[in-house]
């Protein structure tokens, strides 16, 4: 129903899923994450706890080939499932049923996975994975390449069945996200995706660098600091002629 990448930013250490489906509200099922531990995906007929306990797992020290062995040899349903994973360290792993409904298959490459079930054909993952290692390789930050990477697999013919939700999530080294985003319920839910990233783009993701880590348990707690950020990047956006791409409304009064 799905197809989906997970992959880790060798330079940073960040981690991110982003996944598409002609099904509702495929973010909510899909990726789990945790900072400085690994990523999962789990589709085709979803299992949360390959999610769920793949990350318990992996944060005790698994190995993602055993993670999926004990997922699956303990799964009587385990023939149409389908996940992939990679670790803090970027050792990754992909498993696909063999009665997962077709097209269905995976691709591994070093720091990123693709995998994906009712799809188009083969080519929908093989040009996921293209686009993505030719956006890591010029330098893209990881939410463009994921999101550069889905379109490509959308125009290589995506899911068979059409097209419903999307999503995207980035972990830094924290246990909460940098960046989570989804559309739900849209007729172009990468389209919709984009704007969204454009919307976080305008304020949440330079308030998110003032938010407390394990290493600076207070943040930053001068408010000055990101109003007069957001100020210039509003002052610039105006001076363009560039609209906000957000649907918010204008300030109370």
């Amino acid at each position: 129903m799905t197809w989906s990448i997970v992959a880790r930013d060798p330079e940073t250490g960040y981690l991110g899923v982003a996944v598409a489906s002609r099904f509702f509200a495929v973010g909510c099922a899909v990726p789990h994450i945790k900072g400085r531990v690994g990523a999962v995906a789990t589709q085709a007929f979803v299992s949360p706890l390959y999610g769920t306990d793949g990350l318990k797992m992996l944060e005790e020290g698994l190995a993602p080939e055993e993670v999926i062995r004990t997922l699956t040899l303990r799964d009587d349903g385990h023939r149409q499932r389908q996940m992939h994973l990679i670790d803090a360290s970027g050792r990754n792993a992909a498993f696909t049923g063999e009665i997962c409904v077709p097209w269905a298959g995976h691709l591994v490459d070093s720091n990123v996975s693709v995998a994906g079930n009712m799809l188009a054909g083969p080519q929908v993952i093989e040009e996921t994975l293209k686009v993505y290692n030719e956006r890591a390789a010029y330098g893209a930050p990881l939410a463009d390449r994921l999101l550069d990477a889905m379109d490509a697999g959308e125009a290589a013919g995506g899911d068979k069945r059409g097209r419903q939700s999307a999503a995207i999530v980035i972990y830094r080294d924290q246990d909460y996200p940098w960046l989570r985003i989804h559309a739900d319920d849209h007729a172009e839910p990468l389209v919709e995706l984009r704007r969204l990233y454009a919307v976080a783009q305008e304020r949440f993701l330079h308030v998110a660098e003032t938010m407390p880590t394990r290493e600076n348990p207070h943040g930053v707690t001068d408010r000055r600091v990101i109003d007069e950020r957001i100020a210039a990047l509003e002052a610039a956006r105006q001076e363009q002629g560039r609209p906000s791409a957000s649907f918010a409304t204008p300030p109370k009064a």
